[in-house]
């Protein structure tokens, strides 16, 4: 029975799945390319436990978190889906959304996801934000330690998010429902 060739998407795809990173270490494949970084450093995972910490006692829906969880999402014309691992990912622990789930997952049901910006900011600030935008992932939190501040976008609208609100590090930033309170930033001074 005859097979259809496999496509470049196809390939980069199967070749990403493939990957053995190091221990430590994620890939991820984000419009195109294959990303690898190095594990945090301690002041990355710092401000995710702040955020995280916040969410669990402040918000106004029992959230579960998942950190390093992989999400399957749309992608750019021509390119495989995009693998993304978030530095966080909350969902309403009623949905149970983590339960039972592959190591790449669909992003539905998924309210909020962190990226703390790294060895390569410019995919936090861009790739994955466009990413998480057509996933339809309705809220994303940007915490630039370049910048010193951080960057709510909400309203996902095909490739983007049409709202975004950027605060300096210190002021509190209102995180809206389901979350509904405002995430103090006093210690990421």
């Amino acid at each position: 029975m005859p097979h259809e060739p496999l496509t470049q998407a196809d390939v980069l795809l199967e070749g990403f799945l493939a990957l053995d990173t190091p221990e430590g270490f994620r890939a991820e494949l984000i419009e195109g390319e294959i990303v690898v970084t190095p594990p945090p450093d301690g002041d990355h995972e710092d401000y995710i436990g702040l955020i995280v910490t916040q969410v669990i006692r402040k918000s106004l829906t029992d959230m579960q978190f998942s950190g390093n969880k992989g999400l399957k999402l749309r992608s750019g014309g021509g390119c495989p889906k995009n693998h993304a691992i978030p530095d966080g990912t909350f969902a309403p622990t009623a949905l149970r959304l983590f339960r039972g789930a592959e190591s790449w997952m669909p992003c539905d049901g998924v309210a909020l996801v962190v990226e703390v910006t790294s060895t390569k900011p410019r995919a936090d600030r861009e790739d994955k934000r466009r990413c998480y935008a057509r996933g339809g992932i309705p809220l994303y939190l940007l915490v630039d330690r370049e910048a010193s501040s951080l960057t709510l976008f909400s309203d996902p609208e095909a490739d983007d998010y049409r709202q975004h609100c950027t605060l300096p590090f210190g002021k509190p930033l209102s995180i809206p429902d389901p979350f509904g309170f405002d995430l103090e930033t006093a210690a990421f001074v």
